[in-house]
């Protein structure tokens, strides 16, 4: 194990503080490489350069992140509740204060446009200054007796060590979500961020530790995710384990959790239908469709990938909605463009074979549809119009800047075609008929609905889906569940 001395690379000697660029894991309130010295490399998408060698830990590390967070949970949940809201409402007011190097960091390790980062960390932090709050106020209830002479109590109490596995859309936002509810309920974290975007969670790692958390409360833990995470799934003292991701690496963990009954929260994938009826202000529905499918390059969980539109207005949505594709714009996301580059090749790959497949069934190609000039991980904008129901982007999560689009007769034909998906994460309804926008709501088996609008999520509401979309809630008073037991105490005072 070494201690690391930061140094941050010359396309960041731009920071304002160069120490948030950090490259080895934060374990027991040190900087560590690791017992095997190895590293990653991790690149720009924008333009394929290494922004840096971070240190790659395995399964021993990841034990020895268990034994620190262990060693320290008595302290940390033993603290007045006050105490860890003091650290985590600090640890906001740092995001905020170091929050033009944080997003920069962002840009350059995940791609997405300067002012999307910039809005995550905003996003991120607003985590932390909840479940500061919220850590005030630990939830003791009162349960009239049904015994004679005894009283009783139901008391929530912090389960223990939480592992925390985080995605690359969003390094920082993910993160904060889960370790402000985690922190604030009294556990302590071992936390792995995806290998293609460590540095946004390293840096959080730094910003922390200047927070006042105590050694050992929050690790991070950068290598193979086969290995750190394993054996976090096969480690008894891991009581609780959080993490964002594909349903198919959700499955897997549901299955691994089993051994050690782990609490489990498994926010997963997406398909989200975005549903137009012939009453719908037009202008809006096309200004918040943009926003539902090319937010984040397209990205996103909560990325609307079907578009049904009712058969009235559904040439002139189509007309509509591809000008205003056309007008987005391509480019490194430290240029502030509409659309950054995609992750990695097989992200760019999927969304070629998903248009071919669309193509070939019938579909109409509106706009784009192929690789962008800028650069080998940049996509088109892309729409395509008339989508069969059998075309695999009409039954797959696309995570790119792919819109399908496609007509309907009835209220109850898209109700039906809505819901024909085993995810259930969001759902996108525009009409101005209030007793429609009830019974679709209603009617819609996802975990979230917007209504008119795009934006819905942030740290007071609870995040997450149904069906395979995942298990639990993020966010809200409602994240803190998954992090405590309940402890119910009858007592007799003779």
């Amino acid at each position: 194990m070494t201690q690391h001395t930061t140094c941050a690379p010359a396309g960041f000697s731009n920071l304002n503080c160069p120490a948030l660029w950090r490259e080895l894991s934060y374990v027991d309130g040190a900087w560590q490489a690791g017992v095997s010295n190895e590293v990653f490399a991790v690149t720009d998408p924008a333009n394929g350069q290494t922004l840096g060698q971070v240190a790659k830990l395995g399964a021993q590390d990841a034990r020895e992140a268990v034994s620190a967070a262990q060693a320290t949970f008595a302290q940390w949940s033993g603290l007045l509740p006050q105490e860890r809201s003091h650290i985590l409402r600090r640890w906001y007011e740092l995001m905020l204060e170091h929050k033009e190097d944080l997003a920069q960091i962002m840009t350059a390790e995940q791609g997405k446009p300067i002012s999307e980062s910039r809005g995550e960390i905003d996003y991120a932090a607003a985590f932390y200054e909840f479940y500061a709050e919220e850590a005030r106020r630990p939830n003791i209830e009162g349960v009239t007796s049904h015994l004679p002479d005894a009283e009783v109590e139901v008391w929530r109490e912090p389960v223990g060590v939480a592992a925390l596995v985080t995605p690359w859309n969003f390094p920082s936002a993910m993160l904060t979500r889960k370790a402000g509810a985690a922190l604030a309920a009294g556990c302590t974290v071992v936390a792995h961020p995806s290998a293609e975007t460590p540095f946004s969670a390293l840096a959080l790692a730094e910003l922390g530790e200047r927070a006042g958390l105590p050694k050992g409360v929050f690790n991070v833990v950068t290598g193979d995710a086969a290995e750190i995470v394993g054996a976090w799934m096969n480690d008894n003292r891991v009581r609780a384990v959080s993490f964002t991701g594909s349903t198919e690496i959700g499955r897997l963990l549901y299955s691994q959790g089993a051994d050690t009954i782990k609490r489990l929260v498994l926010e997963l994938g997406g398909h989200a239908p975005f549903i137009m009826f012939d009453d719908a202000d037009m202008e809006r529905a096309v200004e918040e469709g943009i926003k539902a499918k090319f937010a984040t390059s397209g990205q996103d969980c909560l990325g609307a990938n079907r578009f049904f539109i009712a058969k009235g207005c559904y040439d002139t949505f189509c007309a509509e909605f591809t000008k205003a594709t056309q007008a987005l714009r391509v480019g490194a996301g430290i240029d502030d463009p509409d659309i950054g580059p995609l992750m990695n090749e097989n992200a760019v790959a999927k969304q070629e074979e998903q248009i071919r497949d669309a193509l070939d069934k019938g579909a109409r190609l509106l706009c784009g549809g192929k690789r962008h000039e800028k650069g080998l991980l940049f996509f088109e904008p892309t729409v395509l119009a008339d989508v069969p129901a059998d075309a695999r982007i009409m039954t797959e999560e696309t995570f790119g800047p792919v819109a399908a689009i496609a007509p309907f007769d009835t209220e109850e034909e898209v109700i039906a075609r809505a819901n024909d998906t085993e995810y259930g994460l969001v759902a996108y309804v525009h009409s101005q008929d209030p007793r429609r926008i009830y019974r679709a709501s209603r009617a819609l088996q996802f975990g979230m609905v917007a209504v008119n609008r795009t934006k819905v999520t942030g740290a007071p509401i609870p995040f997450g889906g149904v069906k395979q979309s995942g298990l639990g809630r993020e966010g809200s008073r409602l994240g803190l569940e998954a992090f405590t037991d309940v402890k119910y105490v009858c007592r007799d005072w003779a």
